[in-house]
């Protein structure tokens, strides 16, 4: 087991490292503070292949592995976990249109999506169906040559400020082999977008209920064939837990990196905080809760990558270990800076608000602890 990367995948993370220091760093804290969905460094962002760093080469992706989209999103999200996991959406939004979309769909949102031009949301959760995503009730009727979309999705990051909307919808009877996907244009008659929802965290991607009411797309919008939505969805959401794991990392070691330059700064009892040693054992812990996490994060995007039949799992162990690991690291970060890491001329409250929402997305983390037991009780997953 080789637990070094390459010279390619180095660049590709300093690449990420000087766009966030570069784009992110000096904006981030005005985003959150303005709820500013920053347009302009998306596309910036498309312009460097961040856009579509998974999708297909024949959409204009650059079609890496997974392990390499996680060393991006780490990258970044030590600066600004907010516009970075909105990123990581459209990048899995953009991956399932190239993957699955029929193929005058496919060549004509593809590249838009793989630039940056054009950006997508990923639209699955609504108001009755949270974690429970099988048992959704917007419906895809079909007619003739076309489907009309009824019904409502909540919590969408991006929704009204996106152009394509990756829609799972209902096409036949209840569960999971009923639910279809769709690529919907953003501005098709019939779509309502509600209230910009004000949050907590993720200031810096809007985040809005959708309503489709009689809305009428061609056949050929749909991905893939009818009932293989939620499979779809399913995939999707494996890397997305790597990609949301990934940026807990990257906020976290941001976290870490500010405490630990605070105490060789400041100055208590004639000393610096650096030399107390119960925070140089506090450090030790952060820093070892950061690399734990960071290498079960690559363990299962290399598991995904290869294609191993237990890398459901290992997605849900990784978002479930970081997130959690890697939230308590902002925490102690935050505490670390005293009553500076309450202010706002401080990254620390922010990374705390931001990194928080992690552990809830994606399915939340009581979740990942179900796809794990079922593997193992129902299914005598061995996953040694």
């Amino acid at each position: 087991m080789d637990f070094d990367l390459s010279e390619e995948q180095h660049a590709f993370a300093q690449a990420a490292r000087e766009f966030a220091e570069g784009e992110l760093a000096p904006n981030a804290a005005k985003w959150d503070e303005e709820e500013i969905f920053p347009r302009d460094a998306f596309t910036r962002a498309g312009q460097l292949g961040f856009c579509a760093i998974y999708a297909p080469e024949a959409i204009g992706g650059l079609a890496l592995p997974r392990l390499d989209a996680s060393l991006v999103f780490e990258e970044m999200a030590a600066y600004d976990p907010s516009t970075t996991a909105f990123i990581t959406i459209h990048n899995m939004a953009t991956w399932m249109v190239g993957t699955w979309a029929q193929a005058s769909v496919r060549d004509h949102w593809g590249p838009l999506l793989a630039s940056g031009e054009k950006l997508a949301s990923y639209c699955l959760t609504e108001a009755g169906s949270g974690s429970d995503a099988a048992s959704l009730a917007t419906r895809a009727e079909r007619k003739g040559a076309s489907y009309v979309l009824n019904g409502s999705k909540a919590f969408i990051s991006g929704a009204g400020d996106t152009d394509l909307l990756v829609v799972m919808a209902r096409t036949g009877g209840p569960g999971a082999g009923g639910v279809s996907a769709f690529a919907v244009p953003g501005d098709t008659p019939g779509i309502q977008y509600g209230r910009k929802e004000h949050k907590m965290g993720w200031n810096s991607q809007s985040t809005r209920p959708i309503t489709f009411d009689q809305v009428e797309i061609p056949a050929e919008n749909r991905l893939g064939e009818e009932g293989e939505g939620f499979k779809f969805a399913m995939k999707g959401l494996d890397g997305g837990r790597i990609n949301i794991a990934s940026c807990s990392v990257g906020a976290a070691q941001g976290a870490y990196d500010a405490a630990r330059r605070y105490m060789g700064e400041r100055r208590q009892f004639g000393k610096h905080l650096a030399d107390f040693q119960a925070l140089q054992f506090k450090l030790a812990d952060m820093l070892t809760h950061i690399i734990a996490s960071r290498q079960m994060v690559r363990l299962a995007a290399s598991r995904l990558d290869s294609g191993d039949p237990q890398a459901a799992s290992y997605c849900a162990m990784a978002k479930r270990l970081a997130t959690d690991m890697c939230f308590q690291v902002c925490l102690d970060a935050q505490q670390i800076h005293g009553g500076y890491g309450y202010l706002k001329d401080y990254p620390l409250e922010r990374l705390v608000r931001d990194t928080r929402v992690h552990q809830i997305l994606e399915g939340t983390n009581e979740i990942m602890r179900v796809i794990v037991a079922r593997q193992i009780l129902d299914k005598g997953a061995d996953l040694r």
